[in-house]
């Protein structure tokens, strides 16, 4: 038995590794849009996926880039989730040849409320949790769905206790 809060079983991402990792969901991806290979646009999921969209925007030569604002967490409680800000209509369409690019999947319900308003999409997240992974089309790295990821964004440097013991 533990007194460790769930979230306390951390996985913690430098800038180096989510700028990795969002590289090599890159390299997955490349190739496989609906037009020759190519893909028309890369949206972020905000705020989390767009550090990871822009890099993969710039390793694949993609251009056109816009944002769809979900809100689905206050702080690190999950809520229902509720789109804030849309992406260009006459872009999206039904989101053929559209890359939408999230940090993580965690239940899925960001991304099934997105892949409703777009069922052509193409869904990507750096990281995935088994209970969302039915709603991600292509990920690179799978956690247990009771790890709390601590993205660098999030992050300030700090003494942290060990897990176990003081010294």
């Amino acid at each position: 038995m533990s007194d460790r809060l769930p979230h306390e079983k951390g996985f913690h991402i430098s800038w180096d590794q989510i700028h990795r990792d969002s590289r090599a969901l890159a390299w997955r991806l490349d190739g496989k849009g609906p037009d020759d290979g190519a893909w028309r646009a890369v949206v972020a999921i905000t705020r989390g996926g767009m550090a990871p969209a822009m890099i993969i925007a710039r390793e694949l030569d993609i251009r056109t880039v816009d944002t769809i604002s979900v809100k689905s967490y206050d702080h690190q409680d999950q809520s229902e989730a509720i789109v804030l800000k849309a992406p260009d209509k006459d872009m999206m369409g039904d989101g053929t040849g559209i890359l939408i690019i999230d940090d993580l999947v965690d239940s899925g319900k960001t991304l099934k409320l997105v892949r409703d308003l777009y069922p052509n999409a193409h869904f990507a997240t750096v990281y995935a949790k088994p209970a969302g992974r039915p709603q991600v089309d292509t990920f690179i790295t799978e956690v247990s769905q009771d790890t709390w990821i601590f993205f660098p964004w999030d992050m300030a440097l700090q003494y942290v206790q060990p897990y176990r013991g003081r010294d």
